[in-house]
């Protein structure tokens, strides 16, 4: 049985590890100038501000400033993304369960807090898909479940 010879030697091989690591250095630092920081800025801390004021006032647990500068920036983030699209609402609705997996899942009955964030959110930041999402919340079978 005979085996085949290498072509390459070790100068070639050492000249592609270098190339191929210097593109990879390359690229990283390009996707690090590309990718889209969340910079706080006047508008985002003014919509964090506001957004604290009206869950505080409906009753709900409020994250710090800098959570909700951090998650939402000045355009809502993902949740303004597209809050109609049947998947936005599919996750919604799967986070209104009873916490079983398989077929044991249900739907309950939630708290309309709940919901009341996510309308607060979309108010705030994305007033202009809040009535198509409003009418979506209406829907939903929701209660004072906590009973104040």
């Amino acid at each position: 049985m005979t085996t085949a010879k290498e072509p390459s030697n070790r100068r070639d091989r050492m000249i592609i590890y270098g190339l191929v690591t210097f593109i990879i250095v390359i690229l990283t630092i390009i996707a690090l100038l590309l990718f889209p920081y969340v910079s706080s800025n006047r508008e985002a801390d003014d919509k964090a501000d506001q957004l604290i004021a009206a869950l505080d006032q409906a009753g709900a647990r409020t994250p710090s400033h800098d959570q909700i500068v951090g998650v939402l920036g000045d355009d809502g983030g993902a949740i303004c993304a597209n809050p109609n699209a049947p998947l936005a609402r599919a996750t919604l609705l799967a986070q209104m369960a009873n916490g079983a997996g398989g077929p044991g899942t249900r739907p309950v009955v939630v708290d309309e807090r709940v919901v009341r964030g996510e309308l607060l959110i979309i108010e705030i930041y994305c007033p202009d898909k809040l009535p198509e999402f409003q009418q979506f919340a209406d829907d939903l079978h929701t209660s004072d479940v906590a009973g104040e």
